[in-house]
């Protein structure tokens, strides 16, 4: 199996409460992972660790390979991010904001300038350059959130409930760039409360509840109700 995410009982505490027990949890390259479960189950914990931003208190994880801890900057140069919560620099333009993004990974000034330009007209956001962030809707703002996860062309992109709160027309726009993605070879880790979404994107979905979750499989089976 050629696998883009594999944790080993990964464990997050904080104080007495426990939030991720024991996550066993495989996901393969090309796969459009729906990790489902109610607020507070432990799913941004989950996608917190898995890209760097929080140590595990117990187990491991490791991206195409390599280990979340002992090797985060090679794993964090294949993968892509977005919170659930934007942090971007709203004093600055859209084209600002992906050239800074573009920079931190490395990115000459032509390739930073050309992607910018595809991804903005891709999210239909073309006509918003002068525009400071600040300014932006919720959806822009999750739109060049996407466009900054992705400037670098990642292998792997998370997700941190990505629909909460847009607009129709950017859902649906959204919904159409992350399936172009999975159809170009990159691993969609999204993590969501609401089955419909993960129904209608996902081809394997893993349920997360108090910390515990079930191992991955067909969306389809969990959404029809047939369990293993």
């Amino acid at each position: 199996m050629d696998l883009a995410i594999e944790t080993s009982a990964l464990r997050r505490v904080f104080g007495d409460v426990v939030a991720v027990d024991g996550l066993d949890l495989v996901v393969e390259k090309g796969t459009f992972f729906g990790f489902l479960g109610p607020n507070g189950a432990g799913k941004s914990t989950t996608i917190k660790m898995l890209t760097g931003l929080l140590g595990p208190s117990a187990g491991s994880a490791r991206i195409l390979g390599h280990d979340v801890v002992a090797d985060s900057v090679a794993a964090k140069k294949v993968m892509g991010v977005v919170p659930e919560e934007s942090a971007l620099f709203e004093r600055l333009t859209g084209p600002e904001y992906l050239r800074f993004v573009g920079r931190m990974y490395g990115m000459s000034r032509a390739m930073i300038d050309a992607r910018s330009a595809e991804l903005l007209e891709l999210m239909g956001l073309q006509d918003d350059t002068r525009k400071l962030i600040v300014d932006f809707s919720h959806g822009m703002r999750k739109k060049l959130s996407i466009s900054a996860a992705i400037i670098h062309e990642p292998r792997v992109l998370f997700l941190d409930e990505p629909f909460e709160g847009i607009d129709a027309v950017s859902s649906q726009l959204v919904r159409a760039v992350l399936n172009q993605l999975v159809n170009n070879g990159v691993t969609v880790f999204l993590t969501s409360h609401i089955l419909e979404i993960v129904e209608k994107l996902c081809t394997h979905v893993a349920i997360i509840h108090q910390g515990h979750a079930e191992a991955g499989r067909p969306a389809s089976r969990v959404a029809s109700g047939v369990t293993d």
